[in-house]
């Protein structure tokens, strides 16, 4: 419903400040012709800050076939992205931004009391030209450029940012060096938009106490070398999620490469967790200790290649691999690497249009999942893999 009321409110604004304004200038001997009903809900003097101000669909939609062990499960039109965006300006100083999912359901988050359906809602302050703080429900400056590109183009994450909050509230400051190559962020966050007891319920491990200050701390730089052809976004988190060594240490070290019409991207991510965030390697272990697990290891690599073979054609190949490891294990005789992932895309765009981009897209999304012989004795896991493929057309739509 709330998009529908959207939708008739710039409605009545373009009848009223655009073309109702034309018919009131249609005078007969100063009368008007168009009823006091009819004018603008928009005061005229305040349709000036639409100038400033940008209106966003971001959409994805498909026709997606789904395989399991190599089985076709399903096959059906999906959209997989829909998403509003409004950002812009409402002082010299200060700009916002807001944007909302409307492919999840909206339930407000028990720590944080937004919607989980609400990405980002946020004041950026201006305290100089190039210093400037940020205050509300904000993206957590990880690095990496598999979190920097807008969800619209990454098919499926990997396994960290696929099992993480990365919306959080808080505040941040950005300061950007005077040559503008270098650019520098620290942020204070919530840890979680959940509760320690609504995340962790009844598999919180012996010992385990949640904190009194469930806080976020993250630094990053992006700089930009050799006349903007090596890039870097680059960042360490440290999170204070329960008693005693229960934290989390987050590593992101992001790399882009630009040679004439090839771009390559190439993240290293290292999650250190002294209570399992994630949660992947406690579904493993809970079916036999029944507890979430301490003291796991997460490293991953994203790689990214794209190829303009022609202004409207492109080529692009994602591989991504992560381990997954428990330093913790209780058995002697046990490994503490206990599963790994791998994924790869293929994806080839096409747009067809010069100053607008919209693309059509075909792509397959394929990830293997393995387990050690250990995880599979001890625990029973079974090796799977799964199959996407995908056709459709993916845009950002600038309705304002």
């Amino acid at each position: 419903m709330k998009i529908q009321y959207f939708i008739v409110l710039l409605f009545f604004w373009w009848c009223n400040s655009g073309y109702g304004q034309q018919i009131q200038k249609q005078t007969t001997e100063g009368v008007l012709l168009v009823p006091d009903s009819l004018r603008s809900i928009i005061p005229i003097k305040k349709q000036g800050l639409l100038k400033d101000t940008d209106i966003i669909f971001h959409t994805r939609f498909g026709l997606d076939s789904y395989s399991n062990n190599a089985e076709h499960m399903l096959t059906n039109f999906k959209g997989s992205q829909l998403r509003i965006e409004f950002k812009g300006k409402i002082h010299e100083k200060i700009h916002f931004r807001f944007r909302e999912r409307f492919t999840q359901e909206p339930i407000p988050g028990n720590l944080d009391n937004i919607s989980t359906a609400v990405d980002i809602a946020f004041l950026k302050i201006d305290v100089t030209p190039r210093t400037h703080l940020t205050v509300g429900k904000l993206f957590a400056d990880w690095g990496g450029y598999e979190f920097d590109f807008n969800p619209l183009d990454i098919m499926q994450y990997n396994d960290i940012l696929q099992n993480s909050d990365a919306f959080l509230v808080g505040a941040g400051i950005g300061h950007t060096n005077a040559n503008k190559q270098h650019y520098f962020s620290f942020q204070v966050l919530n840890s979680r938009t959940r509760t320690f007891e609504e995340i962790y319920g009844q598999y919180i491990p012996p010992g385990i106490q949640p904190v009194a200050n469930p806080l976020a701390f993250v630094g990053n730089w992006r700089g930009s070398m050799f006349k903007g052809k090596w890039q870097t976004t680059y960042s360490y988190s440290f999170f204070n999620e329960a008693s005693a060594a229960a934290k989390m240490h987050y590593f992101v070290l992001g790399n882009k490469l630009q040679w004439d019409k090839f771009l390559l991207y190439y993240d290293f991510h290292y999650s250190r967790e002294g209570l399992d965030r994630k949660g992947i390697i406690s579904r493993i272990i809970i079916p036999k200790y029944n507890y979430a697990a301490t003291d796991v290891r997460y490293i991953e690599n994203w790689i990214r290649g794209e190829y303009l073979v022609t202004p409207k054609l492109s080529f692009i190949l994602t591989l991504m691999n992560s381990n997954h490891r428990w330093n913790d294990n209780p058995d002697p005789e046990g490994n503490q690497l206990l599963s790994r992932s791998f994924g790869y895309i293929p994806t080839i765009e096409y747009l067809p249009f010069k100053n607008l981009y919209l693309r059509f897209f075909a792509c397959f999304v394929g990830r293997t999942f393995n387990y050690t012989s250990y995880a599979e004795t001890t625990f029973g896991a079974k090796d799977y893999s799964t199959g996407q493929f995908s056709i459709g057309v993916v845009a950002p739509i600038n309705v304002l």
